[in-house]
């Protein structure tokens, strides 16, 4: 993954990725991480060697590969949008906006921006769609890890506060226990009421 990095030609790569597109409820995170090639020695190389998409990993495994990412990393930054704010602006303008504020924050001048699957909104710095870019890309998949950790962290607090609908087990993705408990208890101030339309509706079905 660090191999695919360096191909890109610049010493400063920022990697982004998102968690939580595809929820009922909860927000979406994203994340942008910042490499320093010309920084990272044999023994980063090792330890960065077990990325991945954050979600090939286990919760155990993402949480123990998070100090790694931190370590690493020249700059690291989470942006949070919440249910509300989906629901106010679409689904996918808001990933692209997130991205894309994650990436100008923790960019630098020279540094290629690496994002998984699709470009964002032009801005100063140079960047590059990749396919597939968690399972390729160690910035991409170091930001994969950070904004699914962060989301996880986010939905188990949640699930405390409003335990009705297992947050903590499901992270606000349509699960049948999650599909049950819409059922049972509504929906809750978390859940975004865009996806009424197709997700609540094939519910009643």
């Amino acid at each position: 993954m660090i191999a695919h990095d360096r191909s890109v030609g610049s010493r400063w790569i920022a990697g982004a990725d998102e968690a939580g597109r595809g929820c009922l409820a909860g927000p979406l995170v994203a994340a942008a991480v910042l490499l320093d090639l010309d920084s990272i020695g044999v023994a980063e190389v090792r330890a960065l060697g077990a990325l991945n998409d954050s979600k090939q990993h286990d919760s155990a495994a993402r949480e123990a590969l998070l100090p790694i990412v931190m370590a690493t990393a020249r700059r690291v930054v989470v942006v949070s949008r919440s249910a509300r704010g989906i629901d106010e602006r679409g689904l996918h303008k808001t990933n692209l906006a997130a991205l894309r504020e994650a990436l100008i924050r923790v960019a630098r001048p020279g540094c290629v921006c690496l994002i998984d699957g699709f470009g964002v909104p032009a801005f100063e710095h140079e960047q590059r769609a990749v396919v597939g870019g968690d399972g390729l890309s160690a910035a991409i998949a170091a930001a994969s890890i950070v904004a699914k950790v962060t989301r996880d962290r986010l939905m188990v607090r949640a699930g405390e506060q409003l335990p009705n609908w297992g947050f903590g087990a499901h992270f606000g993705y349509s699960t049948a226990a999650h599909r049950a408990a819409i059922l049972e208890h509504g929906v809750s101030p978390l859940h975004r009421m865009s996806f009424q339309s197709t997700a609540y509706q094939q519910l009643a079905l």
